[in-house]
């Protein structure tokens, strides 16, 4: 079974990108690879205007692998999650993340890449990587551009997550609607009122001005932070004890270093 789901609406202009991969949908290699071949294609479909994330049941994405967050797989675990962010960047197709329940690390990082943000108020959002001991790349730099710096290194440095309605207040998401069934309705209308009737060529340059601070500070700065992520923050014992710990189900014993 695949493990993302593609379903083509609103006369083939919409793309509606499922992950689906159990309770928490989480971003392994196979969904990060099969989510790449997705954008991929989507580069040939000269008519589409718009994509949608969303999870499968409750949740969005409990986010990246832990497993693949050790040490001997992090490299290929990080590459493969950052291109997806490379390939986004370069579609400039608009992107609309739907969160449904629980939104984090690199599931919050995809759904922050994407234009717009629209939640109920199951959601819940954040980046707790710190307290496995490591830093999310894509957060570091998009978070502060969506929300400011302030409330973006609370979350990046505490790792706390927020709900929906603290989301909202923040400037983080752009609607709030009550529940699951009600967002999807809301969204597919939002989509023919505001999506649908534009040129998917003109829709793109949108992107692309509208993103062009964005998207130099993303190419300038993700490689720098993937740098330092592999071969200083790896380095140390307290990443790989945080991510050891939390796989061996015990808490972490830091030595600070």
């Amino acid at each position: 079974m695949k493990k993302v789901k593609l379903n083509l609406t609103h006369n083939d202009t919409v793309a509606q990108v499922i992950l689906n991969d159990g309770k928490g949908n989480v971003l392994d290699h196979i969904m990060v690879e099969e989510l790449q071949s997705l954008l991929i294609g989507f580069k040939k479909s000269a008519q589409l205007k718009l994509i949608t994330f969303e999870g499968e049941g409750k949740h969005f994405s409990f986010g990246a692998s832990v497993e693949e967050h050790r040490k001997e797989f992090a490299e290929v675990m990080l590459r493969g999650f950052h291109q997806l962010f490379y390939l986004l960047r370069d579609l400039s197709i608009p992107c609309v993340a739907k969160i449904s329940g629980q939104c984090l690390g690199g599931g919050f990082e995809l759904a922050m890449m994407c234009n717009f943000i629209f939640t109920d108020k199951t959601a819940k959002l954040g980046q707790p990587e710190i307290s496995l001991g490591v830093f999310p790349p894509p957060a570091s730099i998009i978070l502060p551009e969506k929300i400011g710096y302030a409330k973006a290194e609370e979350l990046l440095i505490t790792g706390k997550s927020i709900t929906a309605d603290e989301a909202k207040s923040i400037g983080l998401i752009n609607h709030l609607l009550d529940d699951k069934p009600g967002l999807n309705t809301w969204v597919d209308e939002w989509i023919s009122i505001h999506v649908v009737p534009k040129s998917a060529s003109s829709l793109r340059f949108a992107v692309k001005a509208a993103r062009v601070k964005f998207n130099h500070i993303l190419s300038n700065f993700l490689p720098q932070l993937e740098t330092l992520y592999l071969h200083q923050l790896m380095q140390t014992h307290d990443a790989n004890e945080g991510i050891s710990s939390f796989l061996e189900k015990r808490k972490p014993v830091w030595d600070n270093a």
